[in-house]
């Protein structure tokens, strides 16, 4: 039997405005559950939702073009000119890159999280995902100068490749050399909800597998990837939204051709200066990461992450 906190024992220093307190709040379990989240989700709203609303709101301004002073009236030009020459080309050259860094990725991950999950011994195991993971304790500019070095005309790969008899590699400052680094930066936020997935499978799915008469890629394709792909589409998740909205890569790795949105974005807040085109255009991203995230949704991605 359940009995009222409210009312106390004998002795019990709650009185007055606490005891009516404790008595509302017992007889009402969801208002503390409010309460209790209020504060988080107030956070959540003032930091998150208004930023994005102030974006949308701004993304309907204009600026003059003389002074770049924003004029607060309602328009839709900034959005009329994202159709023009050369944003289109620009937002599929961005969607582009970064579908396939996330595939890379993909084909990257899986094998070596299932080592990880299922081959490799404890020991290793722990080496190989500290070993994963350290190069996200190391700046991000470090971490992408370093391949710019290392892919450099007179860099560290070249040298290897001459080494080896080799002609030289030109890739750097293109849009191979942007989907090589971003491949290795992304890399661990792939390979954890990979790692993940397939260490919660249970190992007597593959066995009950075997004792039906399948072989190994039947098991591999009817069994093991069916089960990883919520950790896939988690994975994925990170990849293609950091790429999407990333511009520091292409400037230092990019060439003449490879503006993403997130340059577009970064050049007309400080060069340009055209703060509502600037905000008009990072919409884009917004839109095409809601249509992918309810894609992602309808593969369990969120159980994964």
């Amino acid at each position: 039997m359940a009995v009222d906190p409210a009312v106390g024992t004998e002795g019990s220093p709650g009185t007055g405005a606490l005891r009516a307190v404790a008595r509302f709040t017992w007889r009402r379990p969801r208002l503390v559950t409010l309460g209790q989240v209020s504060a988080p989700v107030a956070a959540f709203l003032l930091v998150y939702v208004a930023a994005l609303v102030a974006l949308l709101i701004q993304s309907f301004w204009t600026s003059d073009s003389f002074t770049g002073k924003v004029i607060h009236s309602w328009t839709l030009d900034n959005f009329a000119e994202i159709a023009n020459d050369p944003y289109p080309t620009i937002i599929r050259r961005t969607v582009f890159i970064a579908a396939a860094v996330t595939v890379t990725c993909m084909l990257l991950a899986f094998p070596y999280a299932y080592f990880l999950a299922r081959i490799a011994s404890r020991r290793l195991r722990i080496a190989l995902l500290v070993a994963t993971v350290l190069p996200l304790w190391v700046s991000y500019l470090v971490r992408v100068y370093s391949w710019r070095l290392i892919l450099n005309p007179d860099g560290a790969l070249n040298w290897w490749l001459n080494k080896l008899g080799l002609p030289d590699q030109n890739i750097a400052y293109t849009n191979w050399a942007m989907w090589l680094v971003f491949t290795y930066i992304w890399f661990p936020f792939m390979v954890l909800p990979v790692y993940a997935a397939l260490e919660r499978l249970p190992y007597s799915y593959v066995e009950a597998s075997a004792d039906l008469g399948a072989k190994g890629w039947t098991t591999l394709r009817r069994v093991i990837l069916p089960l990883a792909v919520p950790g896939l589409a988690a994975g994925s998740i990170f990849t293609f939204s950091l790429t999407l909205g990333d511009y520091i890569a292409p400037s230092l790795v990019g060439g003449p051709g490879s503006s993403l949105i997130g340059t577009v974005v970064f050049e007309n807040l400080g060069l340009a200066n055209n703060l509502p085109f600037a905000a008009a255009f990072a919409t884009i991203p917004l839109a095409i990461m809601a249509v992918y995230l309810a894609l992602m949704k309808r593969l369990g991605a969120f159980e994964s992450l």
